[in-house]
């Protein structure tokens, strides 16, 4: 008898070590996919990408370089739309992407081309303060780089939702620039919502804004500075510039657009509204020919596209930043000098890879726990039954064997059967 309990004491003793040893496998490999899906993969995507290179000028004259970050459509979702689920995904997903970025990449300055917030146009008060301190948390940023940011309509509203207290509340949380200038480079922000063109009042003082900097741009060419309406202010730095807004320029469609982040193939023919999808022919004129820029980035749409505009001025439309958007997000990185630019695009892990790799892990694990339990054969026993298994050719030359040898045992085995 006290052999017997022995026996099953151990038993028992090998059986919780064999649960012990499963649980701390399951919890490894748990952990390693965690690890991977929500912190490596960020640093294995992004550590590939690298500034973009400029051509040597003609003389080899060494000009200051500034190394910007541009994004666009990041949509944190509010109170009112989305799953908190979607919410905490989504957000975590930017969070990553952009530390990651700038830990590696190490940008002087960040612009992003509108679209902050999904619930910017009908927020109240309280739930604007909590989706400001959400994003400050999610783009924090150390203080030697710079973040700027340009109005979208989902963080004002469109036109006939925009109003004077949106914009103030907008402009007052990222004071909003309209012409920024460093290491020669000018950049000219524009509140693109504000482009209507009907006479409001939040439209003719951006419209006066813009001729205002069109003024100093053009004081700045050094065939004009002695003229006589410039007067003797303090000139910027001349360098055509680069125009930055959330509306993509006046275009029939997305037609032409190509890339693995371009719009679907059957959404790229579906003709643009003005004044909705892209700005107007009238207010996309008035910008080529008020800032005369060197080049355009918009945002809006959520897909990539190039554009070239009259007068040879290119137009790229950033894709969105967001797993919410889109399944291959991405930023586009810019080597500029005063008179030249280099620009490259930089893809985020996709979605689809990370669901992937938890979709193979849970199928893992959930074999490994059947195998534990005998619920399933081992692979190996599984493999090895498979190869025994007779194929048609093998069980016809087995029927063979089982025949007579000789002709006439096959007509006694037949009498015998009869």
């Amino acid at each position: 008898m006290v052999l017997i309990r022995w026996v099953l004491g151990r038993q028992d003793i090998r059986l919780l070590q064999r649960r012990r040893s499963l649980l701390l496998t399951l919890a490894a490999i748990v952990f390693a996919v965690l690890l991977f899906c929500e912190f490596f993969i960020y640093h294995i995507v992004i550590f590939q990408c690298s500034w973009p290179e400029l051509k040597t000028t003609a003389h080899g004259a060494q000009e200051p370089l500034l190394k910007a970050m541009f994004l666009a459509d990041t949509h944190l979702l509010g109170e009112r739309r989305g799953h908190w689920l979607d919410k905490l995904r989504r957000e975590w997903q930017m969070e990553r992407a952009f530390q990651t970025a700038l830990w590696w990449l190490q940008p002087e300055v960040i612009f992003i081309l509108g679209d902050i917030f999904d619930e910017g146009k009908w927020s109240s008060s309280q739930a604007w303060a909590d989706d400001v301190q959400r994003f400050q948390k999610m783009f924090r940023h150390p203080s030697h780089m710079q973040l700027k940011v340009v109005a979208g309509n989902h963080d004002i509203g469109f036109h006939y939702q925009m109003s004077e207290y949106r914009v103030k509340r907008f402009e007052k949380v990222f004071s909003p620039e309209r012409l920024f200038s460093w290491k020669g480079v000018n950049f000219v922000m524009v509140n693109s919502v504000a482009l209507e063109g009907d006479g409001c009042d939040i439209c003719s003082q951006a419209e006066a804004e813009l001729v205002e900097i069109s003024h100093k741009l053009n004081c700045s060419r050094e065939q004009v500075q002695g003229s006589d309406q410039c007067g003797d202010g303090q000139w910027l730095p001349w360098s055509a510039p680069v125009l930055l807004q959330h509306y993509p320029l006046y275009r029939i469609s997305d037609a032409n657009c190509s890339g693995d982040d371009a719009a679907p193939p059957e959404e790229r023919s579906i003709p643009f509204e003005e004044r909705y999808d892209v700005l107007s022919r009238e207010a996309s004129q008035k910008l080529l020919w008020w800032l005369q820029p060197r080049l355009v980035l918009s945002g809006h749409t959520h897909s990539a596209c190039e554009v070239l505009h009259a007068g040879g001025v290119p137009e790229i439309s950033i894709p969105s930043f967001s797993w919410r958007n889109r399944n291959n997000p991405s930023f586009i990185m810019g080597s500029l000098t005063s008179r030249d630019y280099a620009l490259s695009k930089c893809y985020l892990p996709f979605e689809d890879t990370v669901l992937t790799t938890y979709c193979g892990a849970a199928g893992f694990v959930l074999v490994l726990v059947l195998a534990h339990f005998e619920c399933l054969a081992s692979p190996f026993l599984f493999g090895w039954n498979l190869l025994r298994m007779p194929t048609p050719t093998t069980r016809f030359f087995l029927d063979l064997r089982e025949l007579p040898s000789k002709p006439w045992q096959w007509a006694e085995q037949e009498t015998t059967a009869a």
